[in-house]
């Protein structure tokens, strides 16, 4: 049965009754209001999935409290209710960003089958996105609403924090799902070849270039290029992805004649874009063609809520199939939640995936997780440690960072093991795996 929250504002009481009760006998949770001036008060206190709206009320319009939620949560689904001479306006409201609009007198199936398609598809986002919080929830609706849309969306956030997977989604939920999704990490490709990546090449162009490439412009026709680390462009290719985006067109290295493509652009970085720009490193002109709908992604830290959710799907994917099925320790989850998260949601789940290989029984405990993550506040501020130098084998930074403790500790195994985060017994376990003893202090001489 459904479980969203539909809010139905109209201000013709009997209308609104005959809505709440087809709606609750569908299972949905409503909440009504007799005005947009109530609607936006109950929509600031509460969180709802959906608004249906009648188009023309007492006061404030169906029109003008669409423009009002939009401010107030850009993410939010609306639909529309309107009279057939009204329809012009409900048409306008679709392009201010409701979902869809129903005419009057409405038919039951045709409401019901509205709502639906629209929060089904918030709803499958649920699998594809993993999270819970009031933040995901928005980003969710926010996917929902501008992937219909052929607009540039330009995702901000930090590394690790899934930008590509919101990408995809944004495809996914396009009317583009049936073509190429097509990904490039602009960073990960010298400049030099970047060009030919990104816009193909004639045969013989430049040196090496001994047949036709069709470049990913043309390779993702109908469909959506990605354009991961876009801040790494340099000034020459940004001009020609400008161009490309303006005009709907590309040219070839060492081609003469364009060449038409029809491409959603949805690009992502982590960098400051408009201190790029300020500095003369990003064209302005670019920067504001891709930022058409900017989208943020909230970090690990800032959304804790969504940290175990996280975990046990990790967990669950890794573990697929293994007896006995395994889960997290109570003190586990707690270091879980407790850890910043620098890496994101990358870094989570490359330590479940180290825990699940791990563990050798059928609980995750403290000792399989990395050891950063075992460092509460308290032991970091107690224990400092420096890491050692990088390409060097995990089991030699776990020497290491075992050797440093024990010296902070003066070679006491109970207080270095609190601060690893480790049990006695691992402890002494690993100190006899990699041969650490404490070393003796030298005898001072006397003189004859």
């Amino acid at each position: 049965m459904p479980h969203n929250k539909i809010l139905i504002v109209d201000d013709e009481k009997r209308q609104r009754e005959i809505l709440e009760l087809i709606l609750t006998s569908e299972g949905y949770r409503v909440s009504t209001a007799a005005s947009g001036e109530i609607a936006l008060k109950m929509v600031r206190a509460e969180h709802f999935d959906l608004v249906l709206t009648d188009l023309k009320m007492t006061g404030m319009s169906g029109l003008d409290l669409l423009k009002s939620l939009i401010q107030l949560d850009s993410a939010i689904i609306v639909v529309l209710m309107t009279a057939h001479g009204s329809i012009d306006s409900a048409k306008e409201a679709i392009r201010f960003g409701a979902f869809d609009y129903l005419e009057k007198p409405l038919d039951q199936e045709r409401l019901l089958s509205v709502i639906s398609q629209a929060l089904e598809r918030l709803n499958t986002l649920d699998d594809e996105i993993i999270g819970q919080s009031e933040q995901m929830e928005r980003l969710k609706k926010l996917i929902l609403k501008i992937a219909a849309s052929d607009e540039t969306v330009l995702i901000r956030g930090e590394s690790g924090t899934g930008k590509e997977l919101i990408a995809r989604a944004l495809h996914k939920n396009s009317s583009r799902a049936g073509r190429v999704f097509q990904a490039v990490n602009c960073a990960a490709i010298n400049e030099n070849l970047l060009e030919s990546e990104l816009f193909g090449h004639e045969k013989g162009s430049f040196t090496g270039a001994y047949t036709e490439k069709k470049g990913l412009f043309e390779v993702a026709d109908k469909g959506t290029l990605f354009l991961d680390e876009i801040g790494e462009l340099n000034v020459n290719l940004q001009a020609k992805l400008l161009r490309a985006l303006q005009e709907n067109e590309i040219q070839r290295v060492g081609a003469t004649k364009p060449i038409k493509v029809d491409v959603r652009v949805v690009t992502a970085t982590n960098r400051d874009l408009e201190n790029m720009v300020k500095e003369n490193r990003f064209r302005e002109d670019l920067y504001y063609r891709l930022n058409v709908i900017p989208i943020q992604v909230p970090p690990l830290r800032s959304r804790r809520g969504d940290v175990l959710v996280l975990a046990n799907f990790f967990l669950k994917r890794q573990a697929k199939g293994s007896q006995p099925v395994l889960k997290f320790s109570p003190e586990v989850s707690r270091f879980l939640q407790e850890y910043t998260w620098p890496g994101n949601v990358r870094q989570l789940e490359s330590a479940i995936k180290r825990a699940v290989l791990l563990c050798e029984g059928d609980r995750i405990e403290v000792e399989d997780l990395p050891v950063e993550i075992r460092q509460t506040p308290e032991r970091a501020a107690e224990f400092q440690f420096k890491l050692p130098p990088e390409g060097i084998s995990f089991e030699e930074v776990e020497r290491s960072l075992i050797t440093q403790a024990m010296e902070q500790t003066d070679w006491n195994i109970t207080r270095a093991a609190r601060l690893l985060g480790l049990t006695f017994r691992t402890l002494q376990y690993r100190l006899e795996k990699f041969d650490l003893k404490r070393p003796q202090r030298e005898t001072p001489r006397t003189e004859d």
